[in-house]
């Protein structure tokens, strides 16, 4: 392969693989050839190989929905609330769950137009919110439920979503109203907004005598067996 893509496309291989040294079974470590996601796709695309046809077929179709989304944005939607259900989410739980994505998105907008820089200073804010709400960072909420890469939200109970868009909601809200400019100015409306979810999260868990924040995810329980069970009359 190597050969061929030198060959054929004028590209070293190098420029999608890189060699990092990784440990081996005898405990040693060795320079092995690496790739990212995107790389591996490109890779796959070069095997001359009918095993490999499945692979350009589906990423061919992949390929079409996107640009299907890109000209119907609506369908981004759609095809988001179809794989939350195929992977077993209750409708009431996928409800809140683009509800909560249509939020953040505006809280996004309103960060954008108040002088934030996207990327890092959006991780950051975010990681307040999070923890005014809950009382833990993105990171360390998800070591607390074993998650790796996965989204977090994904892993959320209903409540954990409410309380989550409350604390967006309330930064969303409170920064329209105070018009804060920059990073720095925009930290200080995030953590009181994120504050506001974190109050009503403590007087649940005080009324109630049980804690919000959990290890459940849906990773090790399926969604439908986290929900409470209905009450039966009799």
């Amino acid at each position: 392969m190597k050969i061929r893509v030198e060959t054929n496309e004028g590209a070293q291989l190098s420029t999608f693989c890189r060699q990092l040294k990784l440990a081996s079974q005898d405990g040693k470590k060795y320079e092995t050839d690496c790739a990212d996601t995107a790389s591996m796709f490109r890779l796959i695309q070069s095997i001359p190989s009918p095993k490999a046809e499945p692979f350009k077929l589906w990423l061919a179709r992949v390929g079409y929905e996107r640009i299907q989304e890109i000209e119907n944005p609506e369908l981004v939607t759609k095809r988001t609330r179809a794989l939350y259900k195929a992977k077993g989410y209750s409708d009431d739980w996928i409800e809140k769950r683009m509800r909560g994505i249509a939020i953040r998105e505006e809280l996004t907008d309103q960060w954008k137009k108040h002088g934030v820089q996207e990327n890092r200073e959006y991780e950051i804010l975010t990681a307040e919110i999070s923890q005014a709400t809950f009382g833990l960072t993105p990171g360390n909420y998800k070591n607390l439920k074993g998650l790796k890469c996965e989204n977090l939200r994904d892993h959320m109970t209903d409540l954990k979503l409410i309380f989550s868009m409350l604390g967006v909601a309330s930064t969303t809200q409170t920064t329209k109203v105070e018009h804060p400019d920059g990073f720095v100015a925009n930290m200080a409306v995030t953590v009181r907004g994120g504050g506001v979810a974190g109050i009503a999260r403590k007087k649940l868990e005080q009324e109630t005598g049980q804690k919000v924040v959990s290890k459940i995810n849906y990773v090790q329980t399926p969604q439908k067996k986290l929900l409470p069970k209905p009450s039966v009359s009799k």
